[in-house]
């Protein structure tokens, strides 16, 4: 994690503006130093930044992290500094970059290996690229591994991921995408994004009838996790990667997936980026190819000021939020 705090030095520090998490759970425009890189780090000038749900997550502190704390998991800008071990031939490429922390502010340290040349990319839609597109990619490409023919079914449709997922979906050749929703203006939001059916979250499972699925995308828990197991077809693959509704575990004999050949899977793309970063670079670099070659499309719904940030983390913790938000910093 980057340390934002002063340091004395005896060097001229420049200074940027920051948004800063207090421990009143507010986000404050500040005066920070900027940050320098470290050995395999780069420095980015950040133009745009991507809203996730994992701000909700530090907001509502189930991430602890120390306050005051600089938010903001994907930035798109240009590199400008970089440490150690990195080719200098870097320093002014045009970027977007996965980072652990402080991308709402002018500058950012971001892991070089996490850094994604966006030369030609709209700097909004990287920004909106962050960590929605290499986790839908790997959600459907990796993890479940959808096959042709395989029908898949999507909770949180309208969503970021959601959206992003049934592309990806329908590009493995999925016969058929069902997404789950909240209401019925997500309902209308996501349908164009490759979705067979959408259905509102008060249908689910009821108006499935006796459609079974090879592969179920869960970020919600609770009771909808159980209702999506009775839901997979036999050799089916539900993967977990959330918990919108509730953080209650939910228990699940092994004995029962294994006499029916269901798989009960988890995806944590934070915890990828420690443990195997290359694995998720490799993953994001398919997912920017396809998105640059227009086989899938980020759509960026609302676009806000830092001093707005309250209003957008707001919206995307009460489920207003379609899509992709992204922060202007410069």
């Amino acid at each position: 994690m980057v340390d934002y705090q002063d340091t004395e030095s005896t060097q001229e520090v420049s200074i940027m503006k920051a948004v800063v998490l207090g421990t009143d759970d507010r986000f404050h425009l500040t005066d920070l130093d900027e940050p320098t890189p470290g050995p395999g780090e780069v420095a980015i000038r950040v133009a745009y930044a991507g809203i996730q749900y994992g701000d909700v997550l530090v907001r509502n502190g189930h991430f602890p992290v120390p306050r005051p704390f600089v938010p903001g998991f994907e930035a798109a800008g240009h590199i400008i500094a970089v440490g150690d071990g990195i080719d200098p031939a870097r320093i002014g490429t045009p970027v977007t970059a996965l980072t652990s922390a402080g991308a709402y502010a002018e500058v950012v340290i971001a892991p070089a290996v996490l850094t994604l040349e966006a030369t030609g990319l709209d700097p909004r839609v990287a920004a909106g690229f962050g960590w929605i597109t290499p986790t839908a990619y790997d959600l459907i490409n990796t993890v479940t591994l959808v096959r042709p023919g395989d029908r898949v079914l999507i909770h949180a449709a309208a969503g970021g991921v959601g959206t992003l997922a049934a592309q990806f979906a329908k590009a493995a050749g999925a016969a058929a995408i069902t997404g789950i929703v909240g209401n019925q203006d997500q309902a209308d939001y996501a349908a164009p994004f490759g979705y067979d059916q959408v259905l509102m979250r008060e249908q689910f499972p009821r108006a499935l009838a006796d459609d079974q699925f090879d592969v179920i995308l869960d970020p919600i828990g609770g009771p909808t996790r159980h209702a999506s197991l009775e839901r997979l077809a036999p050799h089916g693959r539900l993967v977990v990667y959330g918990n919108i509704a509730t953080f209650e575990p939910v228990e699940v004999s092994a004995n029962d997936l294994l006499m029916q050949g269901k798989s009960l899977l988890t995806y944590n793309s934070n915890l990828l980026s420690q443990t195997h970063p290359e694995r998720l670079a490799a993953s994001a670099h398919q997912a920017l190819r396809l998105l640059t070659d227009g086989q899938v499309h980020i759509d960026i719904t609302a676009e806000y000021e830092p001093a707005d940030l309250d209003t957008a983390i707001e919206r995307l913790a009460n489920g207003a939020a379609r899509g992709k938000t992204i922060l202007r910093i410069t």
